[in-house]
């Protein structure tokens, strides 16, 4: 997914819902900070958001611009209503979420979570797309190192939890530079 096809998403998800911000929490949350993101970390056609209005909303938007939707269909992209809860992420988060306003959004709001928040998501979360692309950002010097292990202790989730972030972390890591 390329940045005009978020923002078509975010003014698509206004003219259903009548929000007219949305919180973008998925991989494509990317293209708020970096609008010319590495091809690598753009494969998916999915976008998750909600809005800050209604926890209601995410079944409007899953019911007319989701996965096997008419929208999907014609333009090949979709969006996955969410809840605030579906991503862990750090403390302050939401201080820090990179906005998308312009003209192809129709007038409302994409808040993008920042790139070492959505890393330490895809750190919680695990799986093996997840780990790809923090890898990804890591490499593409998208995110450091040293800021989402910051981020990851101000993240509430267990000791454990934490431990096995960190390892994924510094194993991603060490398997970039051995790449270099």
């Amino acid at each position: 997914m390329q940045r005009p096809q978020l923002e078509h998403i975010i003014r698509a998800a206004a003219g259903i819902t009548g929000a007219d911000r949305f919180v973008i929490i998925g991989s494509q949350a990317l293209l708020g900070q970096f609008p010319d993101s590495p091809a690598e970390l753009l494969v998916s056609i999915e976008a998750d958001l909600f809005t800050l209005r209604s926890p209601e909303d995410a079944s409007l938007i899953d019911g007319s611009i989701g996965e096997a939707s008419p929208f999907h269909q014609t333009f090949g992209y979709y969006a996955h209503g969410v809840g605030e809860e579906t991503a862990v992420l750090p403390d302050g988060w939401k201080e820090r979420l990179v906005e998308i306003h312009n003209e192809n959004t129709g007038g409302s709001t994409g808040l993008c979570i920042e790139v070492h928040d959505l890393a330490v998501s895809k750190l919680v979360a695990g799986r093996e797309k997840d780990l790809s692309f923090v890898a990804g950002l890591l490499r593409h010097r998208l995110a450091t190192l040293e800021l989402v292990r910051d981020r990851l202790e101000t993240t509430r989730i267990t000791q454990d939890q934490r431990e096995i972030c960190i390892a994924r972390l510094e194993r991603l890591a060490k398997s970039d530079q051995n790449r270099g």
